[in-house]
Parts: structure tokens; sequence; C-alpha cells
């Protein structure tokens, strides 16, 4: 069977809604899972948001109250936002074809994470851009054997539908805008 570095999660994203609807944690919080290895292939310029997806996964296994900066409310605020911007960064490589991988980048976090970042990470953001690998190169190992544009499709089509359920639940907690301490 033909595989890209997608295949995982998209498989996990039909076990991600229970019968009545409603989003499946621990479901849901593999797929973001699944998703990291992609990022092991931007190299050094995804680290923060590898660190950021990883440390939200297992704040949001692993805390049990929904207050203050460690607490699991917050870990999905911040997983579903560092989530936002991947699938923003994979529709700009979709729809971008003559964009470098660093313009596909910034474009994404300008639209997801830069209104929520302080002066620092915005500017640590700015110098991990410097390091953002070839597109070509990037698109090409990503690929395996499958239909990379077609996954990165389905996978932006899916995925988004359990971002937005995200944020309208915490948006009804009075989170959704809350910016970074």
């Amino acid at each position: 069977m033909a595989e890209t570095v997608f295949t995982p999660s998209l498989e996990g994203m039909k076990h991600v809604k229970a019968e009545n609807g409603v989003i499946l944690t621990k479901p849901f919080l593999d797929v973001c899972k699944q998703i990291l290895p992609v990022l092991d292939k931007f190299g050094a310029a995804m680290a923060i948001v590898k660190t950021d997806i990883g440390g939200n996964i297992t704040e949001e296994v692993q805390n049990k109250t929904a207050k203050g900066s460690s607490s699991c409310t917050n870990g999905l605020l911040w997983l579903t936002r560092a989530m936002d911007f991947l699938v923003e960064l994979f529709r700009n490589l979709l729809e971008h074809p003559d964009w470098t991988m660093s313009q596909a980048c910034t474009d994404s976090y300008t639209k997801t994470l830069k209104k929520f970042h302080g002066w620092l990470a915005s500017s640590s953001f700015t110098v991990a851009m410097k390091l953002a690998p070839n597109r070509d190169k990037f698109m090409e190992v990503i690929s395996g054997t499958g239909d990379i544009n077609a996954d990165i499709e389905k996978f932006c089509t899916t995925f988004s539908p359990f971002l937005k359920e995200n944020h309208n639940f915490l948006a009804s907690v009075g989170l959704d805008d809350m910016k970074a301490s």
C-alpha cells in the first residue's frame, strides 16, 4: 500500500469521534502525536512547534485540573494552536507551490500563532525560520510511496473540524483568546 508520513494520522482520525459525535481525547491526542514525525523532517526549524505539541500532549494526558499554566485546558489550548499552525502550513504548501518553506511557515505563523505570542516567542520563530529546509527536499522526504498532495489535502480537510470544535469549547470557557504568559 502506498504511504506518506500522513498515513498513520489519517487512519487515526477515523477513530477521533465517538458514535454520538463527541471528540475522544486519547484518539485526538494520538493523531496529534502521529503528526510529530512530519515535524522531524523540518529539522531544527520546527523544534519549537514539536516541543509545544509533544509537551502539550503529555500535559493533557497527565493533568486533571483546568487552571494554571500546566493545566490540561491550557495544554489543549496550545496544542490546538500548534495544530492550527501545521494545518495552515500544509495548506500553504498545497496552495502556493512557488513559495519557499520559509515563506509558507512565516505566513502560517502570522495567521495562527503570532497574535498569541510575545516578543521573545515571535523573535525565536523568526530565527528558527532561517533554518527551514528546502521545500522540494522536504516534500520529497515526506512523500514516501503515496500521493503526498492528496494526503495533505485529506489531513487538512479532516482535521480542521476537530480544531474548530476545540476552539468552540475553549471559547465557551473563556480561554480561546488567551495570550502566552
